[in-house]
């Protein structure tokens, strides 16, 4: 079987699932003939993989991978060309002082600041990422959402970060959200898309499960935990249902997705926590930026911090490094 990542531009699901999505009905069968997640037994092997040991060696690598997977982010209403230069400025030097330190893998704002941060990072190999489709909350017509869409990839945005309409998930119209979602793929173009599914507003391991699936066959290329405005955000239990859905997915199709936890990953344990769950879960080929992102600005704060520890055999404090 030959490993391919999905296309950018296309939108039908592969042969194998293909009447997985032949109509309401059989998207819901499949959907809910998915292998039900067992809760405890989720929570118990992340929980178990997040006690592993890192020895030092390996602690360097993680760190400075876990900084190559960073999505660089400001998603404020105050947002200025200036704050997203002075981002765009940190993305591609991350610690000033040590040029050995690896680069960010993009650089996610609002539409409106897309060419500004295009024109920060032109020739540098950072993406620029746009969020879409009326994030966070998704609340508006599909219309708009497509413009939204349309405004940010005309722009030059690289990749596009779309909300799902939770509401009619949760409702069970599964059609209306997967025809939402290849209507966005279609509108990015060469763009890749990473879908949100907001997973602390799906309430059971099961609906993260059906979700993930749904974003999947419906084409998205990546999938991500969250929009990081809604509490709980991203956890390693959820995460690992989502890598599980990839992993499975490649089974199937010979096709490599990937997986964004985002929001409340703050610290370096953290990060190499999630690492190991990639590992561990879907597979080392899975840890690359090409599949696996960080949707946490503070993180990277602390991953600077602790790369520096880790070089010099001592703390370095927060004046160190620029602090977001």
């Amino acid at each position: 079987m030959t490993a391919t990542t999905s296309s950018s531009a296309a939108t039908a699901t592969p042969s194998p699932l293909a009447d997985a999505t032949r109509d309401e009905a059989s998207l819901r069968r499949f959907l809910h003939g998915l292998p039900g997640v067992d809760q405890v037994g989720v929570e118990q092997r992340a929980a178990g993989l997040g006690t592993r040991s890192i020895k030092k060696a390996a602690k360097l690598w993680a760190i400075d991978t876990a900084i190559s997977m960073v999505d660089l982010t400001t998603l404020e209403g105050a947002d200025t060309r200036g704050k997203v230069r002075a981002l765009a400025a940190k993305a591609m030097r991350p610690d000033p002082d040590r040029p050995d330190t690896p680069k960010v893998a993009a650089v996610c704002v609002y539409p409106d600041m897309v060419e500004t941060a295009v024109e920060a990072l032109r020739g540098t190999g950072i993406h620029v990422a746009s969020v879409a489709t009326g994030f966070p909350a998704g609340r508006t017509s599909r219309e708009i959402k497509l413009a939204d869409t349309k405004i940010a990839v005309d722009a030059g945005a690289a990749e596009i970060d779309m909300v799902i309409d939770r509401g009619a998930f949760l409702e069970g119209r599964f059609m209306a959200v997967f025809e939402e979602i290849q209507a966005i793929k279609a509108a990015c173009g060469d763009a890749h898309l990473k879908v949100i599914l907001e997973t602390g507003e799906l309430a059971t391991y099961d609906n993260v499960r059906r979700a993930s699936w749904l974003a999947l066959l419906a084409g998205g290329d990546f999938i991500k935990t969250s929009t990081g405005k809604v509490s709980p955000a991203a956890t390693l239990p959820v995460t690992h249902v989502m890598l599980q859905a990839v992993r499975d997915w490649f089974v199937q199709t010979g096709e490599l997705r990937g997986v964004k936890p985002a929001g409340g990953i703050r610290t370096t344990k953290d990060a190499i926590k999630y690492l190991v769950a990639v590992h561990e879960v879907a597979g080392e080929q899975w840890l690359t930026p090409d599949l696996f992102r960080f949707g946490a600005s503070s993180l990277l704060n602390d991953l600077l911090l602790q790369r520096r520890t880790q070089a010099d055999g001592h703390y370095s404090g927060p004046d160190y490094v620029t602090v977001d």
